[in-house]
């Protein structure tokens, strides 16, 4: 990876033995964050330009069986860095990224017996802050149990927030909740918020490993404090010193397109650890999906089986016509009678169905220029899974398959494992049982040459920098909901929350590019809720190096034209920027294409129509563009007429503003290509 720019500058500051309060501010001078020891106990605040953003908050641990890391501490040394970075992405939406803050690393001792030391570092950027716990290798705290992180976010008012809940069976599959923070309860993170006078916040973590993920959970007036999803006995993380912690994370900016382009949460996670990245490529894929979802074929072997050989080479046709990189087969293997998803059944992972000729059909593939994408459905029995993965990876591997999309539908605690007792337990999706457990499969799909695209896992924390295979995630509700939720589909408003809770957490295989809005047919009680322009758009709007064509290939071929927007728009990207922002009710995102000097743009409403105003100041000065504009027509309407869309070229340059007329969930997608 090629580094641009590096400046690091450490210097020693001696603090005085009676001082208790230390600060480090951001590079900007921006945001600062104070540290206080009272009475031995240890707590942080933030300002941002003077102002309170998190007040008095309280940090610590509480152990089990040992005495508690939350009192009785003095300050032995403090370190002041500065830090300041250029790195190259090998995938992602932008490519070069500025890693530049100020940190101050805490090294506390207690004033017992045992003297048992733990170390707080901060990292002040200038629109965030992280900030993790350290506990070194020493004599009297070895291995040990954290039965509760006490890490409180004091926040100074009744924020406008939005939330999904915590502890759900769904995980994290449901509808964003719109709320004062006064009604909530206990959430899952990205959580984002606005203060009265429109400063926008939102609390995540970052590099999350051999740990609990974390949720927020609000313990009195507007203080909300770390809620670590547990091992079934009660343990929240069992680890050992030397032990680093996530960084706990809080994003601010002045209006909410400042948090989809803030990269702290990549800045927080290690550089790349996988040596020859050549075989990690962004792409699109087409794949055997959409059509079970529709209930046109089934995942299971019968008369309307899915996954043949025949189908399989259709689309593998249909892929290799239109430049597509990947066909995903879903329901190839034994193991998909019956209610697998609620049943953990146990799936055979090297094992095709009688009427799918797996190595066939992957070298028809290769000789088409395509690949199959592999896919393996756990059930959420990851053991059944872990016992085959080495043999699933290889098998892929040997086959010429560069990407597999892991699933683990279940219910909440139905993660089921076997101690060395024999005794049964369940497990949360999002404990330390399944973060070790995705570790180990990123690990070995690395080593097997394999990206992967996780859904029903954990929440990405940006291990992607770490291990750039872990290229995409769905990890919420996504476009499968369209053709069986309950609702009737994802509402309007759901796919313009997403940027600014979701997918600040990083890429989401949402698998837009749905063209046939209706289903009658198959599922006459949904539709997609929205205008046809704005199914395009998504394409720009949710970010994802693996992006799937999600609709049936013969959809695509009845719509040439709309297709073709499809076809063209990238899945990696050197820049991003964010023209229009209000959450829940539109945003206009522009990305420059990684390979070439185009610029695509993606605009989207909720129920609302809008006319915004977008400027191209962004596109090279004296340089003239042609503008591929797909816009909702005149009378496009998301309930009466979504299907009215304009097709239409126009010469452009940067001195120029476009107007954008979005109809109810309606969008507007354009291609911006040099002349």
């Amino acid at each position: 990876m090629k580094l641009f720019f590096v400046l690091l500058i450490i210097f020693f500051i001696v603090i005085p033995l009676h001082s208790n309060s230390l600060t480090v501010s951001s590079p900007g001078n921006i945001l600062t964050v104070q540290f206080v020891l009272n009475e031995g106990d240890p707590f942080y605040n933030v300002q941002r330009f003077g102002r309170d953003i998190i007040q008095k908050s309280r940090l610590g641990f509480v152990l089990q069986d040992v005495q508690d890391l939350i009192s009785g501490f003095t300050i032995s040394n403090v370190t002041h860095n500065h830090f300041d970075e250029t790195w190259e992405q090998i995938w992602g939406e932008k490519k070069f990224i500025r890693n530049h803050y100020n940190e101050m690393r805490i090294d506390l001792v207690e004033s017992g017996e045992l003297e048992r030391e733990m170390t707080i570092v901060f990292r002040a950027y200038d629109d965030g802050i992280g900030f993790r716990y350290e506990i070194p290798e020493q004599p009297n705290i070895q291995e040990f149990n954290i039965m509760d992180e006490l890490t409180e976010f004091a926040l100074t008012g009744d924020h406008e927030s939005w939330w999904i809940g915590a502890y759900q069976w769904n995980r994290f599959e449901y509808l964003y909740e719109n709320t004062p923070l006064s009604e909530v309860d206990t959430v899952h993170t990205h959580f984002t918020m606005r203060t009265d006078d429109d400063l926008y916040l939102s609390i995540h973590e970052a590099a999350v490993v051999d740990y609990s993920t974390m949720a927020l959970e609000r313990t009195h007036d507007f203080t909300l404090k770390a809620n670590l999803f547990p091992w079934a006995d009660g343990v929240k993380v069992r680890t050992a010193a030397p032990m680093v912690s996530p960084w706990r994370t809080i994003q601010m900016a002045d209006d909410p397109g400042g948090l989809i382009t803030s990269y702290l949460i990549l800045n927080l996670n290690e550089p790349n650890k996988i040596e020859d990245t050549s075989w990690i490529k962004p792409g699109k894929y087409v794949g055997i999906w959409w059509e079970m979802h529709l209930d046109k074929s089934t995942w299971s072997i019968g008369p309307r089986h899915g996954a043949t050989t025949e189908n399989a080479k259709r689309y593998i046709d249909f892929a290799a016509e239109h430049g597509f990189d990947h066909v995903l087969v879903e329901g190839w293997n034994k193991g998909w009678e019956g209610d697998w998803y609620a049943d953990g059944v146990v799936f055979d992972f090297t094992t095709p169905y009688p009427d799918f000729d797996l190595e066939g059909v992957a070298q028809y593939a290769l000789d088409k220029g395509v690949r199959l994408m592999g896919h393996h459905e756990t059930s959420a029995n990851v053991i059944n899974y872990e016992e085959q993965m080495e043999d699933a990876f290889a098998l892929y591997e040997e086959l010429g398959v560069r990407a597999v999309k892991t699933g683990y539908v279940g219910h909440g605690t139905e993660i089921v494992w076997y101690d060395n007792d024999g005794n049964e337990n369940h497990e949360w999706h999002h404990g330390q049982f399944m973060v070790e457990h995705h570790q180990r499969v990123v690990e070995l799909a690395a080593k097997h040459k394999i990206s992967l695209n996780v859904h029903e896992g954990v929440k990405d924390t940006g291990l992607r920098r770490t291990w750039p295979n872990l290229m995409t995630r769905e990890v919420a509700r996504g476009q499968e909901y369209n053709a069986w939720g309950g609702e009737g589909g994802n509402p309007p408003d759901h796919v313009v929350i997403l940027p600014f809770t979701r997918n600040l957490s990083g890429p989401f295989d949402y698998t837009p590019g749905i063209v046939e809005l209706f289903y009658d047919e198959y599922r006459p009680d949904n539709r997609i809720n929205s205008t046809l322009a704005g199914e395009l758009a998504l394409y720009v709007i949710i970010h994802s190096p693996l992006q799937m064509a999600a609709d049936l290939p013969e959809n695509y071929e009845a719509q040439p034209d709309v297709f073709q927007f499809i076809k063209d728009v990238p899945a990696d990207w050197y820049d991003t920027k964010v023209l229009h922002a209000s959450i829940g009710n539109y945003i206009t995102i522009v990305r420059k294409d990684r390979n070439s000097d185009d610029w695509y743009l993606g605009s989207i409403t909720d129920e609302h129509g809008r006319l915004l105003e977008a400027s191209l100041s962004f596109l090279d000065p004296g340089r003239d563009y042609i503008a591929e504009i797909y816009r909702d027509g005149e009378n496009a309407d998301w309930i009466d007429d979504p299907y009215d869309i304009i097709i239409e070229e126009k010469v452009v340059d940067s001195s120029m503003t476009l107007k954008i007329r979005l109809a109810t969930s309606g969008g507007q997608a354009i291609r911006f290509r040099p002349m």
